[in-house]
């Protein structure tokens, strides 16, 4: 089932910054939170892994809420991971090109 989307845009070079809900506050939010962790702890990522370090950047955000109780989030992660089997071959990406990206 296709569910409508209104996609509404904002132009920054208009000085447009907000047009009802549609705003770029949140993507921003999202890039610097990966920025930090490219440029502060990992100082670079391989292509191959790059939606692995995504992925980890969207739990932070997602469950990094400093009013959450630790053991709250720790219990979510062992949630999201139960079950879940993760094969070495799949983690090393076993087979595929590896070429790290540097900014």
């Amino acid at each position: 089932m296709h569910v409508p989307y209104a996609h509404k845009t904002v132009k920054h070079s208009a000085k447009q910054f907000v047009d009802g809900m549609a705003h770029t506050n949140g993507i921003e939010s999202v890039w610097a939170v990966l920025k930090r962790g490219f440029y502060c702890t990992y100082h670079s990522f391989s292509r191959k892994h790059t939606g692995k370090y995504v992925d980890e950047f969207v739990f932070r955000l997602n469950e990094g809420n400093c009013r959450i109780d630790t053991v709250d989030r720790l219990k979510s992660l062992v949630k999201g991971v139960q079950g879940q089997r993760l094969m070495y071959r799949t983690l090393i990406g076993k087979g595929e090109r590896c070429s790290i990206i540097r900014y």
